[in-house]
């Protein structure tokens, strides 16, 4: 992804797929699906090209350049206009881009600031206490954490960090109670 163009995706995951559109969309029966970008955990509906094969679960480019399978991007949606299919596959399609993109969410572990003078961006990790936070900014000044592994080996009390990164993925993405955003754009 291009530093100009930040907010576009360029892979999306698969959530839904609806051959025949939305049922309550009867003036249009185009397929549509949804899915959720791999960059910014954007929720998109897309339009996939007259008898592409698209399926749960697949990633699908959607960047600038020629698509394979994907016609366009039809919208940008919230979290309230996913399907019950979407909202059921979207926990498992952020954890498999937690786990493929280890490096970038270390990175996350290994800069992570404040976000105000009383608040680091560690404190909004669900499950993430004074004490683990504090264990992370020692550990990480002797040296960068070099997997999930590794972060759970040298902070002690610390269990399953990619599991707590999908947990506040998941918290961001419903828009629920979430005042200071840190992987969703």
């Amino acid at each position: 992804m291009s530093d100009k163009d930040s907010d576009r995706e360029e892979y999306v995951y698969v959530l839904d797929y609806m051959p025949t559109g939305r049922s309550e969309d009867r003036a249009s029966d185009e397929p549509l699906a949804q899915a959720l970008g791999v960059d910014g955990f954007t929720l998109l509906e897309i339009l996939p090209k007259k008898d592409a094969d698209v399926t749960i679960g697949d990633r699908l480019y959607v960047g600038d350049e020629e698509r394979e399978r994907v016609d366009r991007v039809k919208q940008r949606i919230e979290y309230t206009g996913l399907t019950q299919g979407s909202q059921m596959e979207l926990e498992y399609a952020v954890k498999d881009i937690v786990e493929e993109d280890e490096e970038r969410f270390l990175d996350f572990f290994n800069e992570a600031g404040s976000v105000t003078i009383r608040m680091h961006q560690l404190d909004l990790l669900p499950g993430v206490g004074e004490k683990i936070r504090n264990t992370v900014l020692d550990e990480r000044k002797y040296d960068e954490f070099e997997s999930y592994d590794d972060l759970e080996d040298r902070v002690s009390g610390f269990h399953d960090p990619a599991g707590v990164l999908v947990d506040r993925i998941l918290q961001e993405i419903d828009g629920g109670d979430v005042k200071y955003k840190l992987f969703v754009r």
